[in-house]
């Protein structure tokens, strides 16, 4: 039977679960277990897939076509995972399948409740993400802090659990925060003592506690805080600010956390080797160089946005022993002022994916000035289809747009395929524009086919790849041999050839679009190969400039 770890966390939201439960992973990991993550939300939507970016941040994709939270992708980077629909459930996906279960009689005419019948669906759903035993650790975050209203069935549900698969099974982590008052000079403990009694209220106690603070919490404090939790001293785990985040898993390690958790499972003690967390840490704290990247997008007021694309160019940087700095870019401002007052500094511009017409033309400004200027250039998603409508227009003298925009254009070289097969399911597709939102777009891992002599090969190495797509529309075939002769080059197609996934320029240094999004299979111990070639390729740039 696999061993449970529930990360909880208190007081105030964004402390970090997300990067906890996956440092967590990889040190269990650098000790040869095998770890699974599972996120578990309360809020009512079924997915993420229909919530804007500026208020849950990015919508991060698995292989297997589900649209998850965006700590999925955390606890992708920091561990082996490879994630899929068991490992993220939403309120909303818990009481669609008890609301199901009860339509179809599941219940024998009982009356169906919060106890026990949404708990017992939670808890079913943590046991789907141990799958058959397939891990020896399986880490659970429960999202939102204790005592909101609709995170209640989730924290009964794993108050039960401990009861269910033995206590000796079973571990709750809290995260919660200790604020430093610059007033009084000092680290205050009181909240964390507020969290933990509102924990203890429900019938959790915590067995860890990880202290999130703006510097180290000193020794003094954290037997104040064990004390007051009724917790042992070396349950006291100082969580505080470090230069990159993929310094948790050391500092979890210098707090003795890997030795904590054997000792409360009872696991015979192994040493782990963090010598490649040390490597990740040491360049991007001490790069050799550094290089300027635009990000020109449409929702850069939150960063969380763009989450995997960030960390993806910081590995990037990593692959080159490099530092990359991340100039963002409201494409809505170039549209005001013109691209040069914004990208002049720029050594490589990249346009992420989107939804929406707000800024498109800004986009493909962008794209112009960095094909004129020769500067090179990754567009994602719905940076190649505006890659496609900049040449279509300024190269080949098409009256271009997509159909998502206009769907009265004369030359629809982005458009609604309506009809495509699926090699997944071996099935045809159908889409209109009055299909619902939710759940509806090309989804999840593609396979996708290489041209020889490409930069596109040339980054990868390799004749067919599988990339992740989130997505509805597509590039229109019948524009392809026009573009051709405008020297574009369809390096990458699926394999039967209908759908375009890569697109390059011949008479650019660097310039390629993809379909698909390059940034959710990146880790900082294995860069894409897309951005490791880009980060190399404007680094380039830079020596030319400077």
């Amino acid at each position: 039977m696999p061993k449970y770890i529930f990360i909880t966390g208190g007081v105030v939201s964004a402390l970090g679960k997300g990067i906890a439960a996956s440092a967590i992973g990889a040190l269990l990991e650098t000790k040869g277990f095998k770890v699974t993550i599972q996120k578990l939300d309360p809020y009512i939507n079924v997915d993420p897939g229909t919530l804007s970016p500026f208020e849950h941040g990015e919508v991060y994709v698995t292989d297997d076509g589900c649209e998850t939270d965006l700590d999925l992708g955390h606890y992708e980077r920091f561990t082996h995972l490879i994630a899929s629909h068991v490992n993220n459930y939403t309120s909303g996906k818990i009481y669609f399948n008890v609301i199901s279960k009860e339509r179809k009689g599941s219940y024998l005419g009982h009356t169906v409740q919060v106890v026990p019948h949404v708990t017992d669906e939670i808890k079913e759903a943590i046991k789907s993400a141990a799958g058959d035993n397939d891990f020896d650790v399986v880490i659970v975050e429960v999202g939102g802090t204790v005592g909101d209203i609709e995170g209640l069935p989730f924290f009964e549900a794993i108050r039960q659990f401990r009861y269910d698969v033995g206590r000796e099974n079973v571990l709750y982590v809290h995260l919660t925060l200790v604020p430093y008052v610059k007033s009084a000079g000092e680290l205050k403990t009181k909240p964390t003592q507020h969290s933990v009694n509102s924990l203890r209220a429900i019938g959790i106690q915590p067995d860890i506690l990880l202290c999130r603070a703006d510097r180290p919490i000193p020794h003094g404090l954290k037997k104040k805080i064990a004390l007051h939790c009724n917790l042992d001293f070396d349950a006291v785990i100082s969580a505080h600010d470090v230069e990159t985040v993929y310094a948790v898993p050391l500092n979890f390690q210098n707090e003795g956390l890997d030795l904590l958790i054997e000792k409360k499972f009872s696991f015979p003690h192994r040493i782990g080797d963090l010598s490649l967390w040390e490597e990740i840490v040491g360049k991007i704290k001490n790069p050799k160089t550094e290089v300027n990247i635009a990000i020109v997008g449409k929702y850069v007021g939150l960063k969380d946005s763009y989450k995997s694309l960030n960390e993806a160019l910081i590995h990037g940087g990593i692959a080159n022993d490099a530092k990359v700095n991340l100039i963002w870019v409201d494409s809505e401002d170039i549209e005001k002022d013109g691209a040069g007052m914004h990208l002049s500094e720029a050594h490589g511009i990249l346009i992420p994916g989107g939804f929406g017409s707000r800024g498109i033309e800004g986009k493909i400004e962008a794209i112009k000035y960095a094909r004129e200027n020769k500067i090179p250039f990754l567009g994602i998603c719905l940076g190649m289809q505006c890659a496609v409508i900049e040449i279509s227009r300024h190269l080949a003298g098409l009256r271009a747009h997509s159909t998502e925009f206009d769907p009265d254009t004369e030359h629809p070289v982005i458009y609604l395929m309506q009809k495509w097969f699926n090699p997944k399911t071996e099935k045809y597709e159908i889409r209109t524009v009055d299909s619902q939102k939710g759940g509806t777009m090309r989804l999840g891992a593609y396979p996708c086919v290489l041209k020889d002599g490409t930069k596109a090969y040339e980054a990868y190495r390799v004749k067919e790849i599988s990339e992740r797509h989130r997505h509805r529309y597509e590039f229109n075939n019948k524009y392809l041999p026009i573009l051709e002769e405008k020297g574009v080059l369809f390096s990458g197609t699926s394999p039967d050839g209908q759908l375009v996934e890569i697109i390059e320029l011949r008479d650019h240094p660097w310039f390629l679009g993809c379909q698909f999004h390059p940034e959710f299979k990146s880790k900082p111990f294995k860069p894409h190969p897309l951005f490791r070639a880009f980060i190399s390729e404007s680094l380039k740039g830079r020596r030319t400039l400077f």
